[in-house]
């Protein structure tokens, strides 16, 4: 397909497209202290700018295998841009918070259904022997923008006002739809599959109600034990039970959960969930310990985290290269190896340590993030075949928010409640040696919970061998 269709126009276009879409994932985080002010609300409700998107996502991500066989690629891509369009300029215009909180999730409409639609088609264009340097190109858009996302925000709000995080972005979405109806070229086969109605609600109640149950359970004083909780999980996890069990039946499923009868896809995308959630997690616990135990501000805490996000976007097209040219365990077991030896650091960490070993530290996790994230995807894609792309994108991508959620909550969780029982075992006056000594024990109850899932992922990258799709092994 390479020889026929001009990619390079389709990557650009792509690119542009996800770069300021990803990039809104990260940039409201800064600035949600700003919007407590300008609109009066407190942290609960502001916090839903970041879970709502989330939660958006997460349900429109299996609906996407749908839409990819019933649109072309020119319609999809320009379609979902437009959507992520209107949204930005709804937020920039808001009124009050509840018009600013529907302009961001318009805006999460659109990026929940780029991505699935990207992925699908780079799968299409290109052969597995060159995916992962596309791959790898692709992945330094997508680490690359949440990276500079808060170091961005900060700046565009204390020189220019939180408006200009919306406004900024406007321009470069209608030059990507421009670029996009000029250059953009319809990839794969409209099917036009039966729609199942039932599915669709099945799938939204059951995956946008795990995404909420994790996200809201620190908001509740139970925890994980809080009848809020519990019953929005069950309900979750049985209208999953019960979607799994209809898309087995359909002839022409919404989600084509076979996928998972191919062990490589299976193993990649268990290790994927893994990094995913140490990865969401560390970006949310580390700097809370940055900024506690450790008395920096958040300017300096996000300095600090900077030198390894950026290495983190520079490095994936590197390690797409590498395992084109070595295949995925020559990355993957290195990269897991190393992941471990950081979350036993981090379970081990303390006021005293350096800060440039913490540094070196955090260089160390995102380059081992880096090296076995976008591969283990990429992998996992690559053994599929062709009719299963658009569900093994979808799958993959689903995932993605599910884990980010589940990684945060249960972090913060374990860090909160070992930070509470030693708080609770301390008889005398709680001072600020006390409090940040509690910090320290949460933080080590945290990793050590790390520590476990990357040992486990360790276990799965010794399994795991190079993907290759059926239909190109045919050719």
């Amino acid at each position: 397909m390479e020889s026929t269709i001009k990619t390079k126009p389709i990557l650009i276009t792509f690119m542009i497209g996800a770069f300021f879409a990803i990039l809104n994932e990260t940039l409201l985080n800064i600035a949600l202290t700003e919007f407590m002010r300008v609109f009066g609300v407190d942290e609960p409700t502001v916090q839903w700018l970041a879970t709502g998107f989330m939660l958006v996502m997460g349900v429109l991500m299996p609906i996407s295998a749908l839409f990819i066989q019933w649109f072309t690629t020119r319609q999809m891509f320009i379609g979902v841009m437009s959507v992520f369009l209107l949204g930005t300029t709804i937020a920039a215009c808001a009124l009050n918070f509840p018009m600013l909180l529907t302009g961001r999730m318009i805006q999460a409409v659109g990026t929940g259904l780029l991505i699935p639609i990207i992925f699908n088609t780079i799968l299409l264009l290109y052969r597995p022997e060159v995916r992962g340097k596309i791959m790898g190109t692709f992945g330094l858009v997508i680490m690359f923008a949440p990276a500079i996302g808060p170091t961005l925000s900060g700046v565009i709000v204390d020189f220019l006002g939180w408006r200009w995080l919306f406004i900024t972005v406007i321009p470069f979405a209608l030059f990507s739809i421009v670029f996009a109806i000029k250059y953009l070229t319809n990839v794969g086969e409209i099917t036009r599959p039966k729609v199942d109605i039932l599915s669709i609600i099945l799938s939204t109640i059951g995956i946008g109600g795990i995404v909420y149950a994790f996200s809201s359970a620190g908001e509740q004083p139970e925890g994980f034990l809080s009848v809020t909780f519990l019953s929005v999980l069950s309900v979750s996890l049985l209208s999953m039970i019960l979607f799994v069990l209809r898309q087995l039946k359909l002839d022409e499923p919404l989600l084509d959960v076979r996928v998972f009868k191919y062990k490589n896809y299976t193993l990649g995308v268990g290790l994927f969930v893994i990094v995913i959630m140490a990865m969401f997690a560390s970006e949310i616990v580390m700097p809370m310990y940055l900024q506690g135990p450790l008395g920096y501000s958040a300017k300096i805490a996000g300095i600090l985290l900077l030198p390894g996000a950026l290495l983190n976007g520079i490095m994936s097209p590197v390690m797409g290269n590498l395992f084109d040219k070595f295949g995925p365990r020559k990355l993957m077991i290195p990269g897991t190896i190393v992941l471990v030896g950081v979350m036993l650091f981090f379970s081990n960490i303390n006021p005293s340590v350096p800060i440039w070993s913490f540094i070196i530290v955090y260089i160390l996790l995102m380059l081992s993030i880096s090296a076995i994230m976008m591969p283990s995807q990429t992998n996992a894609l690559n053994e599929l075949p062709k009719r299963l792309y658009p569900h093994g994108t979808a799958i993959a991508n689903t995932l993605q928010p599910v884990a980010g959620a589940l990684g945060v909550s249960v972090f913060v969780s374990i860090m909160t409640q070992g930070r509470d029982s030693y708080l609770d075992k301390q008889s005398g006056e709680i001072t600020e040696h006390v409090a940040d000594t509690a910090m320290t024990y949460g933080v080590h109850h945290a990793y050590w919970f790390a520590l476990v899932l990357t040992v486990i992922s360790f276990g799965i990258a010794l399994f795991v061998r190079k993907g290759m799709s059926p239909d190109y092994e045919e050719e």
